[in-house]
């Protein structure tokens, strides 16, 4: 679509369960941040959306783990993710939840238009039930073996290991994750959307009519689907918690999730317009407006398959012009996990680094995964703000603001006649917008990022090669002349940073009293005006836009990852099974006696050993431990050590071993002595009372 009248931006809704993370960020909600913004800067009619996704299996499983109710549960996340969107400066014009009663409205009436036009199957199944949790076993209370991919943990509705969307009878050696038990089959009435009676308009729509313009892994993705054959999915659950099913024959059933929270989009536009008092059927059902989903890859087959068979069958909506999703964000090499706080925490990261919004909305831009998973390292977070922010961006600004105020006590300066120079240098600005723009509505953040952060290095390279420090000294006049132009590219970064960076482009504008409405600049002003900070007005002083992180600020962040690391190696961490029963006679046999290291030495060409001369008090002797890799020689001298002195000699790389030092772990695996008390002087053999 060339030149839509308005524009529709969803962000895929977050799940209720627990805050948001750095995962959630890169994915969907800075990308789609950093597209409204831009359509808003370019005067576009924008309605970007956004709510809680509060129903479905995993709620109702986190409730039961809190002995809480799944009310609560949404009520206290809603509040935090909201919050957190609104501190990190996510501009949805709206952000709803899906358990307000406009939804509720909004998705059953969506429903029963469908019922009403005959697009579903209404069918009796067999499904998983647990007998003793007495209740069928809907997506995530259901575990077993992928069948595609043999993910021993995948889901009754997804396998996160391949990505694959499943039924729950379609595991592999399924289990209750209620109870443990296995489930039986056990018949149910559902109603089923039959995607199959859509395939050819999906093969149209997509496979022919978005072949060029849709990014290569959503497509890819969808072929997939679509030529392995599609299928009737249900639409309703045997569950508590969630949008009764709006027919006289559903007790007990509700809409299923992936059916109801697409809908979350409509009745997050609905309750904007009444707010606004616009009207927002245009914003759904007008063939002027422009649909945009920002989703992650494991939400393509609902927004790109799922979703728009069902606009298509009620047949008054418009359907999605893209859906930029993108892959996943890993962390520190390993996959980002929330059951296992493998993770960064918005609310953390906001509470840990005040003030940085825009570090990390930029770090996750210029890495982000637009079409391969990527990776993010606290090291490279710390680069990109070190070397790119403060080093590039904020330097740049800092010296012409600092220089304007010492030069002309803050206001800029009337130009001479322009070099060659300053005219390249200006026309290189002109041309910024339209290459920020390219790539913005390409969808490549990733790009638009590296050149901002181009016309700062632009910046820095004229002031470095005209030396304005240095030309004062000779000609006042050529002097202004740098500044002004300086002073310009100040004020293009000031408006072309505002997608990525809005904190820091208020911020810079505030310096360059270019906050107001009056003075403002606009996207379009920084190609079309010739002047852009006119000579004569006054901006403000200088203030640091970024400042340097610390080693130990990165420190402490990768101190809490291991902290997490070692929690869950100790939670999954194998207990060795006992060994076999011995008599009362076996144990007398053992003679435990309390020695003294003397000395120790590393065993040559061996990792692990330690060879030691140990005092047991009935002699001095040597005694081969492999304890290398947790102590070192030197501070094991003198540790008094516990030693089965009558275990028969064994020779090892050549050194005869005559005993063994007792050691055991901790429970987060560390290897300890086993000390006896140090105010006994205990040298007898093992006594039996």
């Amino acid at each position: 679509m060339t030149d839509p009248k308005r524009y529709t931006i969803t962000a895929a809704l977050p799940y209720t369960n627990g805050p948001i993370h750095i995962g959630h960020l890169a994915g969907v909600y800075v990308p789609a941040d950093i597209y409204a913004r831009f359509l808003r800067l370019n005067g576009k009619d924008v309605a970007f959306v956004c709510g809680s996704d509060e129903h479905g299996v995993p709620i109702t499983i986190k409730a039961k783990k809190e002995g809480v109710t799944p009310q609560d549960v949404v009520d206290k996340y809603h509040a935090i993710i909201k919050q957190s969107f609104e501190d990190f400066g996510i501009s949805f014009d709206n952000y709803s939840r899906t358990s307000a009663q406009v939804h509720h409205e909004t998705a059953s009436e969506f429903f029963k238009e469908l019922y009403n036009k005959g697009e579903f199957i209404e069918e009796v199944t067999e499904q998983l039930y647990d007998e003793q949790a007495n209740q069928f076993l809907a997506d995530r209370f259901v575990t077993g073996t992928c069948p595609k991919c043999g993910n021993e943990e995948a889901y009754g509705d997804q396998c996160e290991k391949c990505g694959s969307s499943l039924n729950a009878t379609d595991l592999i050696n399924p289990k209750s994750a209620i109870t443990g038990n296995v489930p039986t089959l056990k018949q149910t009435k559902h109603w089923f959307l039959p995607l199959d009676k859509h395939e050819d308009f999906l093969k149209e729509w997509i496979l022919e009519g978005h072949k060029k313009d849709w990014k290569p892994n959503v497509y890819g993705q969808v072929k997939s689907w679509i030529d392995d054959g599609l299928r009737p999915r249900a639409v309703t659950r045997d569950l508590d918690w969630g949008i009764p099913v709006p027919l006289p024959d559903a007790e007990g059933k509700v809409l299923y999730v992936w059916f109801d929270a697409p809908i979350g989009y409509i009745s997050a536009t609905k309750e904007w317009a009444e707010r606004e008092g616009k009207d927002w059927e245009p914003y759904w059902k007008d063939q002027d407006t422009k649909l945009v989903h920002f989703i992650g890859k494991d939400n393509i087959v609902f927004h790109c398959i799922i979703f728009p068979a069902m606009l298509k069958a009620e047949g008054s909506y418009i359907l999605p012009d893209n859906v930029p999703a993108n892959e996943f964000l890993n962390l520190e090499g390993n996959k980002l996990s929330t059951s296992k706080n493998w993770a960064v925490w918005l609310p953390e990261y906001l509470q840990d680094f005040p003030e940085k919004q825009d570090v990390l909305r930029y770090a996750l831009t210029a890495n982000a995964p637009e079409t391969k998973d990527n990776d993010f390292t606290w090291k490279d977070f710390q680069a990109r703000n070190n070397n790119e922010l403060v080093a590039i961006f904020g330097n740049f600004i800092n010296r012409v603001v600092v220089l304007t105020n010492k030069y002309y006590n803050g206001i800029v300066p009337t130009p001479s006649e322009l070099t060659e120079i300053d005219e390249e240098t200006l026309a290189a600005v002109k041309a910024y917008p339209s290459v920020i723009a390219s790539s913005i509505e390409r969808y490549r953040f990733r790009e638009g990022s590296q050149e901002l952060m181009n016309l700062a290095r632009l910046g820095n390279k004229y002031l470095a090669d005209e030396e304005p420090w240095k030309v004062i000294k000779e000609d006042e006049a050529r002097t202004q002349t740098i500044m002004y132009v300086a002073l310009q590219i100040a004020s293009a970064l000031a408006t072309l940073s505002e997608p990525f960076l809005p904190f820091t482009s208020e911020k810079l504008k505030n310096i360059l009293n270019l906050a107001s409405a009056a003075e403002s600049i606009s996207w379009n002003d920084i190609i079309s005006k010739e002047v852009l900070l006119t000579a004569g007005q006054q901006i403000g002083k200088a203030e640091l836009l970024f400042s340097k992180i610390e080693d130990q600020d990165i420190q402490a962040q990768l101190d809490k990852l291991e902290a997490s690391k070692k929690a869950n190696e100790a939670a999954n961490k194998t207990v060795e099974p006992q060994k076999d029963i011995i008599t009362f006679d076996d144990f007398t046999k053992l003679d435990l006696r309390v020695g003294t290291i003397l000395e120790a030495e590393k065993m040559p060409k061996a990792k692990k050993l330690l060879v030691l001369k140990v005092d047991t008090g009935i002699d001095v002797r040597t005694i081969v431990s492999g304890i290398a890799e947790s102590f070192t020689p030197e501070e094991i001298i003198g540790k008094r050590v516990t030693v089965l002195v009558n275990l028969a000699p064994r020779a090892l790389r050549g050194v005869e071993s005559e005993g063994m030092i007792l050691m055991t772990e901790t429970a987060d695996g560390k290897l300890v002595f086993v000390n006896p008390d140090e105010g006994q002087n205990v040298t007898n053999g093992l006594q039996i009372s």
